[in-house]
């Protein structure tokens, strides 16, 4: 998420991040159990006697794995690539684009309000 704000980080260490929160999440949330399920039983886990929840976890290792693998190839001086975007493609809406059609035109029903067949 952090990368659609800021290209500081890598698009590499934004992979491999995303990656290690993922597999962590999956397999993490997979080994819980309960008394009726030996798998997926689930959202939290306890690690050392406490009690936590495994979605907020794979997001902190995404985020820690991104920003140092960030900082390494930045001092490796991997190639970071260049941003296609071009300017236009940063407004959601341009000003020439002409208003939608009705639904009801689109749809090929009666608009003028007389009875259908």
């Amino acid at each position: 998420m952090f990368g659609l704000f800021t290209r500081w980080f890598h698009r590499y260490a934004l992979l491999a991040g995303w990656l290690a929160g993922m597999l962590y999440g999956t397999i993490a949330a997979y080994n819980v159990s309960t008394p009726t399920a030996a798998h997926w039983g689930g959202s939290v886990n306890t690690l050392w006697g406490h009690t936590y929840y495994i979605g907020l976890t794979a997001i902190v290792l995404n985020v820690a794995v991104t920003v140092v693998l960030t900082l390494v190839l930045r001092a490796a001086r991997v190639p970071a690539g260049t941003d296609e975007t071009s300017q236009p493609q940063y407004t959601a809406d341009p000003a020439d684009t002409p208003p939608p059609a009705p639904a009801a035109a689109v749809l090929g029903s009666d608009v003028s309000g007389g009875d259908l067949p």
